[in-house]
């Protein structure tokens, strides 16, 4: 057990540092999108336009699950599928071989939906009869299921230090049924320090309330930084009320194939969660869903690896250029958190300013909760060459 709380299993994983892979030459090449019916490049408003608001790469995926996909394409019955039980134990594999921690192949739950559905599917499960609590600013989806499924809501505004966002200390407010956060954090790719995740998760307990951590970035945290998956992380005296929803759906570039899976150590909550499935007519596993998902977790690591070296060669380029304006250093994924003043862009009209002055598409902040007023989101998943662009676009502020 090291310092910060994680079992380990390879020395690799006592200095994350070294885990890291060379640039792929494919990235740095222009990649189209054209003709794919991609959301991202439908927010593009005009001709020029480059969007980085939506969180999506323009980067061309692993090689190995579009090769599965035409491997199980040839097989011309696409019917109802069983779930694979071998695809517990690879997600436990791979916890193990990135993050050196022990899942239990039973904790898992291999769902045939993305993370928002799965997150709404589990609130449907927990009923929950006291307000749901989390953290602003905060990815949007939070509010917006919570609105749908009729849960009171209370948003805790995060701290900002010098270092970038903290989670909140002190108690949490009473009834609060559970504790919704996005870890690493979305809008600011911050990773959240173990010990602050084990601090909120025994609050959260003392308050009779879960803790429920949505990691679908965890898998891109930066080469020198430790994701802390929630269920290993916390006490084992509260594990019982903590879930970690994860997928492959962001970590691969291939989101438009609806997939995740829960962690979910309670076998009670289980079991109420899969009759909630079944009562959407939803059932484990899923003919796409599996081929992708098995394809990324069997063979996607070295993909990975020279994706993250990528990421954080762009985000010190970006970094670099924005200086103070940046809010919250990302420490994970492909996200830039940035104060709209220090760009000089009005902080109300932020977004249309910049689309209008640079050609930059960007995400408004007031869409994180009261927390993100004044601010931008950037996605810097991009091919080198459009990154130039980008770089060159910034000199007009």
């Amino acid at each position: 057990m090291t310092d910060d709380g994680f079992q380990r299993t390879d020395d690799a994983f006592r200095n994350p540092s070294a885990v890291r892979g060379a640039p792929d030459p494919a990235f740095d090449t222009p990649f189209d999108r054209t003709g794919t019916g991609s959301s991202k490049w439908t927010r593009a408003e005009a001709p020029g336009v480059i969007p980085m608001g939506l969180a999506d790469m323009d980067l061309p995926g692993p090689p190995a699950v579009a090769a599965a996909l035409e491997r199980r394409a040839r097989h011309r019955a696409y019917g109802y599928t069983v779930c694979d039980p071998a695809g517990r134990t690879l997600v436990a594999d791979w916890y193990r071989a990135r993050h050196g921690v022990a899942v239990d192949p039973d904790w898992v739950l291999l769902l045939p939906c993305g993370p928002r559905t799965a997150l709404r599917l589990l609130l449907d499960t927990l009923r929950p009869q006291a307000p749901v609590l989390f953290p602003t600013p905060e990815w949007g989806g939070f509010a917006q299921l919570c609105r749908a499924a009729g849960i009171d809501r209370r948003e805790l505004r995060l701290p900002l230090g010098p270092d970038g966002y903290r989670l909140p200390d002190g108690p949490l407010p009473r009834p609060t049924a559970a504790v919704l956060l996005s870890s690493p954090h979305n809008p600011s790719a911050r990773v959240w320090p173990a010990a602050d995740l084990r601090a909120l998760a025994e609050r959260a307990a003392e308050a009779d309330a879960w803790l429920v951590s949505d990691e679908v970035h965890g898998d891109l945290t930066h080469p020198g930084h430790v994701h802390p998956v929630a269920v290993t992380t916390v006490d084992p005296a509260v594990r019982h009320r903590t879930v970690t929803l994860n997928s492959v759906g962001k970590t691969f570039n291939c989101s438009g194939i609806p997939s995740s899976f829960a962690l979910v150590p309670d076998p009670a909550l289980r079991a109420r969660l899969t009759d909630t499935l079944a009562g959407y007519g939803l059932w484990e596993g899923g003919l796409l869903e599996q081929t992708v998902q098995q394809a990324a977790l069997r063979e996607g690591g070295p993909w990975l690896d020279a994706l993250l070296a990528h990421l954080a060669a762009a985000r010190d380029r970006l970094t670099g250029r924005l200086g103070p304006a940046v809010r919250s250093a990302p420490q994970a994924s492909y996200l830039l958190w940035l104060d709209a003043a220090a760009l000089a862009l009005p902080p109300a009209t932020a977004r249309r300013a910049l689309l209008e002055r640079c050609g930059l598409e960007a995400s408004d902040g007031a869409d994180f909760g009261p927390g993100g007023s004044g601010a931008l989101r950037l996605n810097y998943a991009l091919p080198g060459p459009v990154l130039d662009t980008v770089l060159a676009r910034l000199d007009r502020l």
